[in-house]
């Protein structure tokens, strides 16, 4: 494969997956687990995807320092260097500085695909010609490049991204200046967006030269960007880990949307299709599981169902299970913890799982 000696690759692993308990738990999160039952985890099929983009060992994976093991247990082909660990979370700005300027040491030239490690894309070969494309813009233009999926329905649960409807490049017909952007909306505006034919989802995969995103860092983040510049010098060496315990403790919490998406004036969007999701809830993962005749989607060798339809269900793989007269509801046992939920009101499990941390402990989630 020709790999372009300045192609890197940016995976952001260090999520807790809270939606997708009891399956996700802090000591192993969603990106870590085999959800669709493939053979493969999530961060091992966002490994394999960007291996065709970039050389493999131009890809960093930035996670909590507690999940060191499972990135290296589940990609034995990393070498530690590649496993970025951060001691605290901060969110995705401080954690795309950090990379940066480990990635400045190697190659000032860089152009870098920044990626969560547990999406779902459909299209690979798709995904692979676009992401290319934007490398190419990226290399080419001080842009700041964000890829946009074609909406389907008014999901409430995604950001949204409102473009300039003019042509930019004519060899990119696709790429679009970005107007604003609008976090998580209410049925009432996704709709508007929905209609209004200008918008897209946010999918948080982001493509940059890394002299542009250093430039917008030194323009909107000073501070976070002069914290982790203080360690020219010491990326790659002994002395990593002790200077970013030492940063993360006084590093702000901020994300990459807020901190410089939103305020930069060159910021792009690709519009793509690649059947993507960020599998963030059980009720996505619904939408692209097979389903019986019944519209159930079941996991485990022995679930019984009578008068049940759509229905999530996980089960340990050989206990029997009998559910009768359920109707869209999430059915999920892991290890010590049962979830029965509404499949209409997932967006309360977040707040279930606090209220377990609180009332009966953290062995829990």
């Amino acid at each position: 494969m020709n790999h372009n000696k300045n192609h890197y690759c940016v995976i952001m692993a260090g999520g807790v997956g809270a939606r997708f308990w009891p399956m996700s738990k802090t000591s192993r999160p969603k990106q870590f687990i085999d959800i669709l039952g493939l053979g493969k985890t999530f961060i091992q099929m966002t490994f394999d995807r960007f291996s065709k983009i970039c050389p493999s060992e131009q890809i960093y994976i930035v996670t909590n320092e507690m999940y060191r093991d499972l990135v290296m247990e589940q990609l034995p082909q990393l070498s530690p260097e590649q496993v970025l660990c951060e001691p605290a979370r901060r969110n995705t700005a401080p954690c795309i500085a950090y990379a940066n300027h480990v990635i400045k040491a190697k190659n000032s030239e860089a152009v870098i695909v920044v990626a969560p490690s547990d999406h779902i894309i459909l299209n690979e070969e798709v995904f692979t010609q676009n992401v290319l494309a934007a490398m190419a813009a990226a290399n080419e233009h001080p842009w700041l490049i964000t890829l946009g999926i074609e909406p389907s329905r008014p999901d409430t649960g995604y950001g949204y991204i409102q473009f300039v409807d003019q042509e930019v490049l004519p060899k990119l017909p696709k790429m679009k200046k970005v107007k604003t952007f609008t976090e998580k909306p209410n049925l009432e505006l996704a709709l508007t967006f929905l209609e209004s034919g200008d918008f897209l989802w946010n999918s948080g995969i982001f493509i940059w030269s890394l002299a542009a995103i250093d430039n917008a860092f030194e323009q909107f983040l000073p501070e976070v960007n002069e914290l982790f510049k203080d360690g020219t010098g010491k990326y790659g060496t002994a002395a990593e880990a002790a200077f970013i315990n030492d940063a993360y403790s006084v590093c702000r919490n901020i994300s990459i949307d807020y901190g410089v998406m939103e305020k930069a004036d060159n910021v792009y969007v690709m519009s793509v299709d690649f059947g993507w999701s960020d599998l963030g809830t059980w009720g996505s993962l619904y939408d692209i599981r097979k389903k019986d005749e019944n519209q159930n989607t079941i996991m485990g060798n022995n679930v019984l169902t009578y008068d049940s339809k759509g229905c999530i269900v996980n089960m340990p793989k050989d206990k029997i299970v009998v559910l009768q007269g359920l109707e869209d509801y999430i059915v999920v046992e892991d290890e010590n913890a049962l979830l029965i939920c509404k499949r209409d009101d997932e967006q309360q499990i977040r707040q279930f799982v606090n209220d377990i941390k609180v009332d009966k402990g953290e062995k829990y989630v």
